[in-house]
């Protein structure tokens, strides 16, 4: 497929690391919470940059946009979280054009996830780019694109079985405790932590382990309410966090906080404890593991689970990749258009000053000369000259970008898209 930028100079990145190459620790430092993603965008305005998407999820922290170098793009992340540069150059991907637009089809479908089928990173994307709009950090090129993906995503889901089943980070611990602890449906649960994933761990807990024994602890009481009530569940104010923790048999933490919210110093232990962080940055100290009797297992164990449903989801992936290559496909032909066609115009013009100009000539010239044939003569061959031209550059295998600049020098014409 063509590559294709928005100007000479600026081009379409995505950087940004992942479950595949950096793990909880490096991805924690470079995650970025609703103010630093602010920060960020408003960063980058006064940078200028002209459009961006910054996401950022348990598995994955990423921005996409246009910049002349990438390390404008890295800049603004590394500014702007924990990370550094090093850290950064050693776990992270950069990825250019039409690679850029490869990756974020595949990311925002599923296929990248760190669970084949797991659809939570569009919902990302999408709020990233309203982010990015309310700030006026988005042009024509990128909307199209994050519909095009979102486009990608619903057929994806719709046509092909690649996300049946459940099949996710919440799920795999649930599938974990279910495998590794004993008369589960008689445990004391504590849920810490109620948000997105919060939320899915205790639907599949209530759902698959058959426990009435699950308490629920949250920072806004009434966010742990509102989950509690849907399925008859106790909560408990934050202040009891340490009693409700000498009652549990298994702690879920996903309180998605910026540090720390359980380590050995709150641990008050009168039986062992199995601790389950479904956090990034990881909301649960190592030092827990220097007590006797507790098992801390993070989400990256989790999501290496693998059972018959995600099996089966392996056998969509062509047909999901065949949704993609389509709709792509018609990405690719929308930006060439947007792209050669102030050049088509410009060629135009060119040509009908050239035709102007001789017909005013021969008009002088030739005594009987009949000027509105000529006029309908040379507009068809202007026509079919520049309809020539067009196919030229609609052709995927043409370089767009030399062939503009070509034609420019030959007819010594600007293009209004510099």
């Amino acid at each position: 497929m063509q590559q294709h930028s928005i100007s000479k100079h600026l081009h379409f990145y995505a950087v940004g690391l992942s479950y595949k190459k950096a793990d909880a620790d490096i991805r924690g430092k470079f995650s970025l919470d609703s103010t630093t993603k602010s920060k960020l965008l408003d960063q980058a305005k006064e940078d200028g940059i002209s459009a961006l998407i910054a996401t950022s999820t348990c598995n994955r922290t990423e921005l996409y946009g246009f910049a002349e170098h990438p390390y404008q793009l890295i800049k603004l992340l590394c500014d702007n979280s924990q990370g550094s540069i090093d850290e950064f150059q050693r776990v992270a991907y950069i990825h250019k054009n039409n690679d850029a637009v490869n990756h974020i089809f595949r990311v925002g479908t599923g296929l990248d996830s760190q669970i084949l089928g797991d659809f939570e990173i569009i919902s990302q994307i999408k709020t990233g780019f309203s982010e990015s709009r309310a700030k006026g950090l988005t042009n024509a090129h990128l909307e199209r694109l994050t519909n095009a993906v979102i486009q990608a995503s619903k057929r994806i889901k719709n046509e092909t079985e690649i996300s049946s089943g459940a099949t996710s980070v919440s799920f795999a611990s649930v599938q974990y405790m279910l495998r590794n602890v004993d008369d589960i449906s008689n445990k004391n649960i504590l849920l810490f932590g109620t948000g997105k994933i919060g939320r899915n761990t205790c639907e599949n807990l209530v759902k698959h382990t058959k426990n009435n024994h699950i308490t629920l602890i949250n920072r806004t009481k009434d966010k742990a309410e509102q989950l509690a009530g849907k399925f008859h569940l106790t909560v408990k104010d934050y202040s009891e966090l340490h009693l409700e923790l000498q009652k549990a048999d298994i702690l879920v933490v996903a309180t998605g906080a910026q540090n720390p919210t359980i380590d050995k110093a709150v641990l008050n232990l009168k039986k062992p404890l199995l601790i389950l962080d479904l956090s990034v940055p990881k909301n649960v100290a190592d030092d827990v593991t220097e007590l006797e009797g507790v098992t801390l297992i993070h989400m990256d164990h989790l999501s290496q689970i693998t059972d018959d449903t995600l099996e089966n989801r392996k056998k969509h992936i062509p047909a999901a990749e065949a949704i993609i290559a389509e709709i792509q496909d018609e990405f690719t032909t929308w930006t060439h258009a947007r792209k050669f066609a102030p050049t088509i115009n410009a060629l135009k013009e060119k040509l009908n000053e050239i035709k102007n100009s001789e017909l005013d000539f021969q008009s002088k010239k030739i005594s009987d000369f009949n000027e509105a044939q000529a006029e309908i003569i040379s507009n068809r061959i202007i026509q079919k000259i520049t309809t020539h031209f067009a196919n030229h550059l609609k052709d995927h295998n043409t370089s767009v970008d030399e062939s503009i600049e070509w034609i420019e020098k030959v007819f010594r014409i600007e293009n209004s898209v510099k």
